[in-house]
């Protein structure tokens, strides 16, 4: 599997993650009545935040990837990153779909996905001027 391969497994599951999240908003608006907003629906709020909090960290990641692939990163680097993040992403969003208080997944999910934010970042940089 080449790096750009690797990219764009990570790519499907991140936009998987993303349709899935917002499957469970659509549902939600469903069931309890919402067209628009959380309906001042604790649950709903934690649905559409799952979704929009996804949506919002996602699509630099995804972009990072593609980037790092066809600036000539290995494809075990591109699997490191893309399987560190998407696993962040969907404990985060598990998390935030079963209650979205604090805890260990919402808290980890995080963490890992300013991580990878960072570590991607300066290898793109380290790309850019050595490479």
């Amino acid at each position: 599997m080449s790096a750009l391969d690797a990219a764009g497994l990570y790519t499907g599951l991140n936009l998987l993650i993303l349709v899935i999240l917002g499957f469970h908003v659509s549902m939600g608006r469903r069931k309890n009545a919402v067209s628009m907003g959380d309906g001042g629906n604790p649950g709903m709020n934690a649905r559409v935040r799952a979704h929009g909090n996804a949506a919002e960290w996602i699509p630099g990641a995804l972009v990072g990837l593609v980037v790092l692939a066809l600036m000539g990163a290995s494809a075990f680097l591109i699997h490191t990153f893309g399987l560190l993040f998407t696993l962040a992403r969907a404990a985060h969003a598990y998390a935030m779909c079963t209650g979205g208080r604090p805890g260990p997944g919402r808290f980890m999910g995080s963490l890992i996905t300013y991580a990878s934010y960072l570590v991607m970042g300066v290898a793109l940089i380290y790309f850019a001027v050595t490479v």
